[in-house]
């Protein structure tokens, strides 16, 4: 089955070291993050405790959950440190000021 890419929101809603929560194929809730004009998403909802991660504090190209830090890299959905949990990584693709989510990254 093939997942089509569903625009979440325009590039401009988003400022570089910035996270935006949408909702991408699925309904499912997603983290975009812009990381120097690159934007990346990933699972919104942190593994340990349920944290919204678009509202975490991003540092390069790693989020911290707002609610107990755990971190993770945006570009993967793996974790910063050996031996933590990850989060899935979805595909994005930008087409002028469009930002558009499809499904897992690979």
């Amino acid at each position: 089955m093939t997942v089509p890419f569903v625009k979440v929101a325009d590039l401009s809603e988003i400022p570089p070291g910035r996270g935006k929560m949408v909702v991408g194929p699925f309904d499912k809730p997603m983290a975009l993050f812009n990381v120097d004009g690159q934007v990346y998403a990933i699972n919104h909802v942190c593994p340990h405790r349920g944290g919204p991660l678009a509202e975490g504090r991003l540092m390069g190209t790693v989020v911290a959950c707002p609610w107990h830090g755990w971190t993770f890299d945006v570009r993967t959905g793996q974790p910063d440190h050996p031996g933590g949990h990850s989060v899935t990584a979805y595909e994005v693709k930008i087409e002028g000021n469009s930002i558009y989510v499809g499904w897992l990254k690979k």
